[in-house]
C-alpha cells in the first residue's frame, strides 16, 4: 500500500467515524432540539411523569391563581388541548393573560406541569415564531392577534410581522454600520 493510499484510508476513516459519532448524538438529542412543547404535543407524545420539556402556548383568561408565598397557578392552551402549570416564584413583569408564555420543568404524576422557569412574551405586537406557527397550525391564529383596536383597521391593511429582539437588534446594527 503506497504512502498515498494509507492516507485516504486513514482519512476516509476518521470522516466514518465522525459520521457516526454525529449520527448517535443527533439521535441522542432528537427530543431536545425542540423549543418548546404545546399541550397538545404533550398529550400526543404521552411525556412521563419527571422528564424534563418546555411547555408553550397561551395563558387561558381566568385561569390565573396566586397562592401563599409567590405560589400560582394557571393553564396553558393551545387550542386543541390544556395543560395545568404550577408555578413558585416572581413571574415576569409582562405575563399576563391571553399572553403567550413559555415554560420549563416537568410533569407530576397528577399531570400538573411544575414550572421552574417562565418566560413572558416582551411585547403588544411579539410571540415567539414556535407558538404562533403552532397557533396558525392549529387554525387560531389572527393577523391582527393582541394588537389593540385590531377590529377598527381598514380591509387591505398591511400588517407588520412580529420581530424577535435579537433581529431587531441585527437590523439595528446593521443600519448604523452603513
Amino acid at each position: 500500500m503506497t504512502r498515498k493510499q494509507r492516507r485516504l484510508t486513514i482519512i476516509g476513516g476518521a470522516l466514518f467515524v465522525l459520521a457516526v459519532a454525529a449520527g448517535l448524538v443527533l439521535n441522542a438529542l432528537r427530543d431536545s432540539i425542540v423549543f418548546f412543547s404545546t399541550p397538545t404535543m404533550v398529550a400526543e407524545k404521552h411525556i412521563g411523569p419527571g422528564k424534563r420539556f418546555r411547555l408553550g402556548g397561551l395563558v387561558q383568561p381566568g385561569s390565573l391563581k396566586r397562592g401563599d408565598d409567590l405560589a400560582v397557578s394557571f393553564e396553558v392552551a393551545d387550542g386543541g388541548a390544556k395543560l395545568p402549570v404550577a408555578y413558585k416564584g416572581i413571574l415576569p413583569d409582562l405575563f399576563r393573560e391571553g399572553q403567550g408564555v413559555v415554560a420549563e420543568g416537568a410533569l407530576d404524576a397528577a399531570g400538573v406541569f411544575k414550572a421552574d422557569t417562565v418566560l413572558a412574551k416582551h411585547d403588544e405586537t411579539y410571540m415567539p415564531k414556535e407558538v404562533a406557527d403552532a397557533l396558525k397550525k392549529q387554525g387560531h391564529w389572527k393577523d391582527d392577534y393582541g394588537k389593540p383596536g385590531a377590529a377598527a383597521k381598514p380591509a387591505g391593511a398591511a400588517t407588520p410581522s412580529p420581530v424577535s429582539m435579537r433581529e431587531g437588534a441585527e437590523k439595528t446594527a446593521a443600519g448604523a454600520t452603513q
